[in-house]
């Protein structure tokens, strides 16, 4: 995406994953974005900031041993993480677990993120199985669908296609923003617009946030603060 500048991506890395769920919209100039996850999701890190970066997927299966021959099994998993240390940057490590919703195989644990970090990718979403908490590097937080403490029999089954985690499809090199409340995938053609909305977007809110927040707010106050709100934001 050759539309996300610097200035942007330093924008979007400050940001919640909500603010810049609703600055789409205003980028948009509608309501209606529609490429979000659903559903709870744990984080690793539920302070740190979002992850950032454009999608490496992949797919993996853990219930039950893989029925390819071994060395299928091995040349794939070496591809890809041939794929993961390569490509654009920033990236995303984004994986389905085709066992969902019965994930078992924890496949990102202490070694798996520690060496995803080391290939410089920003983070991992998986709507499967995270473990090892409190040993997971800094800097690499990962928003999973759930907690486990086996590996079962984690393997890979596809590299480089479109996956899909709690609801939301994401397709190889889409930008994804994600935090502890879930994960967005952001259109390419708002990205010209998106840090002047979400600047937009931030200034509006503190329309209504500073009215509620001073002293003496009543319900006269709100009603002239949500009109201006409403004014500004169109």
């Amino acid at each position: 995406m050759s539309n996300l500048s610097s200035s942007l991506l330093d924008v979007l890395r400050r940001v919640d994953t909500p603010t810049v769920c609703n600055a789409i919209e205003v980028a948009e100039g509608r309501r209606g974005f529609n490429d979000f996850t659903r559903g709870t999701m744990l984080s690793s890190a539920p302070d740190a900031p979002p992850m950032v970066g454009f999608a490496r997927t992949a797919r993996i299966a853990a219930l039950a041993p893989s029925q390819e021959p071994p060395e299928v099994v091995r040349a794939r998993r070496m591809a890809y993480y041939r794929y993961m240390a390569e490509g654009a940057m920033p990236a995303v490590a984004v994986i389905e677990d085709m066992d969902f919703p019965d994930c078992i195989g924890a496949y990102w644990g202490e070694i798996n993120t520690t060496v995803h970090k080391g290939f410089g990718l920003a983070g991992a979403l998986t709507n499967g199985v995270m473990r090892d908490l409190g040993d997971l590097p800094d800097g690499f937080p990962v928003v999973a669908g759930s907690v486990g403490v086996s590996h079962g029999f984690v393997h890979v089954t596809e590299i480089d296609v479109p996956v899909t985690i709690y609801g939301l499809t994401v397709r190889p090199g889409a930008l994804v923003h994600a935090d502890r409340h879930g994960a967005i995938a952001i259109p390419e053609a708002v990205l010209p617009e998106l840090e002047a909305a979400i600047d937009k977007l931030l200034a509006t809110e503190h329309i209504v946030l500073d009215a509620a927040r001073a002293p003496g707010f009543d319900f006269t106050r709100f009603e002239t603060a949500w009109s201006a709100f409403e004014k500004a934001r169109t």
